[in-house]
């Protein structure tokens, strides 16, 4: 057996995984410590939103599928729970029992390190790279808005990379072995958008490898390698088929489908989401400057100047200029600090040492590095420009194949995050093993004199720049001023901290190579410089504020809830406060609203069209004290029952009801004319049908005609029926054609759209059963192939990892 060196072969690794559990429990020292957990308004909202999938899952060990906010969706991309655990078994291994989400930071550390030793790079400085890359303000702003997905996701995409690697330099088992289960972990996450940007990313690496292999001759061995790799590529997406399966099937009915409505005034590429919604997020041509200067903009939306007792804006508001307090208040709340072009933001930071690093790696690293990371990188910047950017990034999501499905291209930054310190270490990696001399020399200069020169350039030029936004420029000409002030020390003093932190790295590396000091001094003063660079910014926004103790709950049952869980009857509730944006209230409560990027298209046609009319007369007649709850025809069809008002509920006596008899049916020729038609129908007596689509039997109606609901659960729902003849039934249910079956009395029977959004049944006379069952072929066989998937991605990566120890002995 080959003996083992433990001082440069294991304990280098063991450091590692040690200082990255050291600095997560670091920057979350509450959860470790005080009993606190991190408290993220998006997983607050997600909790609301899955509650009632939970609660069945616990209650029936059983998967709900299908969730109750926007009055009924697919529950896919809020609470599923697929049989991939061997995947998760791999998770939990990595994890060493750091809790979720936090966990996902560490994972960053460990996915951004392999990716680094991958690539050959000393152990020491992987550290430095994987730290550099781990705490991102991305990485860390995201997880405590509670965009767990997302970092995790984005945690994951190095060690793709890695396995890719791996195989194209010619250690190809154990690069299966990474991808495959790489590519599992990565896609569970659930994030897709990411999923894409990492395609990105691989599609260059390839396209660059294949080139070069063209180049060199070494066409087949480009093929051998692509022959190892995509198989196991395709084996980790097998562990996603199900959830795959199931999204592809749901997009078209969502917003990111395509609209069936006729001369809506909407802006979508072919099958894709409203383009102004998509780009709603989009940063502004200097935006990306924030990311070597942390305050170049400000920093962010939600902190003001005038809490600064020091700063202009304080002096001037309390200087007697403003004569009473309400004035005083209302330019308070408009000082903030961020004057970007974004309408909510908090500017993201990469460090300004990674910033010289990667300058570094442009004029050391090789070629073929340098054709994949820079293109790959600037792409990105370009991409993230969204709506600042029209001509290119329009053309795009016009063209580019799924690019449409995705919003906020903000988010693509992330390449460029991912780039950043590969490319910075392979560079400095090259540095350190060539040495110096006068070529070295002057490319060291040169890369010192573009990062810390430009840092210095916008020191003396600070002057030129307005700190004014256009919504601005109606404040006071003083006020203007101090803002103008403050803004401008803001980015005087983070240009100035910036090049502080260049030039140390600068100098140290400069030492290094003169053999002036060991090597480990060289790594430690990274490692120190990039730790307390990204914690410091880190700070600004992760506080004591973005912490909770573990028994304080959000979710605390009001006055108004309680008087609503009285009634155990089936009904909905609609919270007026921002209906669409809302899924707390689906933790107590069947809701009409919710919170989701992906609702029902039509649920959202019909809110847009619809409700949004009847929500105004709502508010209009309550102010007037005259409340008529017959008039509001949709509200009633999706058996709202109760309407609350952050502490108060009222109720509503003229709800449909879970289903009801119509007494006519009015024909619709398209969906426009059937959405039109709905917001001006008596819901309780009549339907609207899409007779392009469905065809009706005449029927007759009674007035004693009845039906109930007996069960409801969220994939499952029964009812009882009397009628004296033929009917038609509506019920407040979602329609969703792919899953949901409908029987009466055991025999199945078509499900007719009625009223844009809700189901529909033909009941002949006479007592009967009538029973919806959710049973989607996306979930239950995919299902199957995700469990044997995982299983094969689990012994493969342990195949590979014991077939290279092997090989090594």
């Amino acid at each position: 057996m080959k003996k083992i060196n433990f001082t440069e072969q294991v304990l280098p690794h063991i450091i590692a995984v040690a200082a990255f559990v050291v600095v997560t429990v670091f920057f979350f020292k509450p959860v470790f410590f005080d009993n606190q957990k991190l408290q993220q308004g998006d997983i607050q909202q997600w909790e609301g939103s899955s509650k009632a999938l939970r609660d069945y899952r616990e209650q029936t060990g059983e998967e709900g599928l299908w969730a109750d906010m926007f009055s009924g969706m697919p529950a896919y991309l809020i609470n599923v729970q697929w049989s991939y655990k061997p995947v998760t078994y791999i998770k939990k291994v990595l994890s060493l029992g750091l809790p979720h989400p936090i966990a996902n930071i560490y994972f960053a550390f460990v996915c951004y390190y392999i990716l680094l030793l991958a690539f050959g790079v000393r152990p020491y400085l992987s550290i430095a790279g994987a730290i550099a890359f781990g705490l991102s303000t991305y990485m860390i702003i995201g997880l405590s808005a509670g965009h767990s997905g997302r970092i995790g996701a984005i945690a994951f995409m190095p060690l793709v990379v890695a396995g890719l690697h791996l195989v194209f330099t010619n250690r190809r088992i154990l690069g299966a072995g990474v991808t495959a289960a790489a590519m599992a972990l990565q896609l569970i996450e659930n994030h897709l958008q990411i999923t894409y940007y990492l395609l990105i990313i691989v599609g260059v690496y390839m396209l660059v490898q294949f080139i070069y292999s063209l180049r060199a001759k070494q066409i087949s061995e480009f093929f051998k390698n692509v022959a190892v790799v995509v198989p196991a590529a395709v084996l980790g997406v097998c562990t996603f088929v199900g959830p795959l399966w199931a999204i592809s099937e749901y997009t078209p009915y969502s917003i990111r489908g395509k609209s069936e409505l006729v001369g809506a005034k909407v802006e979508v590429a072919g099958s894709g989401l409203n383009k102004t919604y998509a780009f709603d997020h989009s940063n502004g041509i200097l935006e990306p400057m924030s990311l070597m200067i942390p305050d170049f903009y400000g920093g962010s939306k939600i902190q003001f100047l005038v809490e600064d007792q020091s700063s202009d804006v304080f002096k001037a508001l309390t200087s007697g200029q403003v004569k009473d307090q309400e004035t005083a208040n209302q330019l308070a709340r408009r000082s903030f600090s961020y004057w970007g072009p974004q309408s909510l933001t908090m500017d993201y930071y990469a460090g300004a040492i990674m910033f010289f690093l990667f300058a570094l790696g442009i004029l050391f690293a090789e070629r073929k590095y340098i054709w994949w990371l820079v293109p790959v990188g600037l792409f990105s910047i370009m991409l993230s420009w969204g709506s600042n950017f029209e001509s290119f990034n329009y053309f795009l999501f016009e063209h580019l194949p799924g690019y449409s499905k995705f919003r906020s291209p903000s988010f693509a930054i992330v390449i460029f995050l991912f780039t950043l310190p590969l490319l910075g270490m392979i560079g400095l990696e090259k540095l350190l093993t060539t040495g110096i001399d006068k070529t070295t020399r002057k490319k060291i200069l040169i890369a010192f004199a573009a990062t810390g020169g430009l840092c210095l350039l916008i020191i003396l030029c600070s002057g030129l720049f307005s700190f004014i936004t256009d919504a601005e420029t109606d404040l006071p000409a003083w006020f203007q001023q101090a803002l103008r002030s403050d803004r401008q020390s803001l980015m005087i003093g983070d240009a100035f901290r910036s090049l502080i932190f260049i030039t140390i790295v600068f100098i140290v590396i400069f030492i290094d190579l003169r053999k002036l000091v060991a090597p480990v001094a060289l790594y430690a003063v990274i490692i120190l410089a990039i730790l307390i660079d990204l914690a410091v910014v880190n700070k600004r926004s992760l506080t004591e504020n973005n912490f909770h103790p573990e028994t304080q709950s959000v979710f605390a049952q009001t006055q108004g809830d309680k008087l609503i869980l009285q009634d155990t009857s089936y009904y909905r509730v609609f919270n007026v406060g921002n209906p669409m944006n809302d899924a707390m209230t689906s933790y107590h409560h069947h809701s009409i609203g919710g919170y989701h990027g992906a609702k029902i298209r039509r649920y959202q046609d019909l809110f847009d069209s619809c409700m949004v009319r009847e929500i105004q007369s709502l508010f209009s007649d309550a102010q007037r004290g005259k409340l008529n709850f017959a008039k509001y025809a949709v509200m009633n069809m999706l058996n709202v029952k109760y309407l609350k008002d952050g502490d108060r509920a009222l109720l509503n006596n003229a709800a449909n009801g879970a289903a009801w008899f119509v007494m006519g049916v009015i024909p619709a020729n398209s969906p426009t004319d059937e959405l039109q038609k709905v917001c001006q129908i008596n819901s309780k007596s009549t339907a609207v049908i899409d007779v392009s689509k469905f065809t009706i039997q005449n029927f007759t109606a009674d007035s004693a005609d009845v039906i109930n609901v007996v069960t409801h659960k969220p994939n499952y729902m029964k009812y009882e029926s009397e009628s004296k003849g033929n009917g038609l039934a509506v019920f407040s249910e979602i329609y969703y054609p792919e899953g949901w079956i409908a029987t009466i009395d055991g025999k199945e029977v078509p499900i007719v759209r009625a009223n844009y959004v809700l189901r529909a049944l033909e009941i002949p006379a006479g007592k009967h059963v009538i029973e919806f069952s959710f049973k989607p072929d996306s979930y239950y066989v995919g299902n199957k192939i995700t469990m044997a998937s995982s299983w094969a991605v689990l012994l493969l990566l342990l195949g590979a990892i014991g077939y290279s120890f092997r090989k090594e002995d």
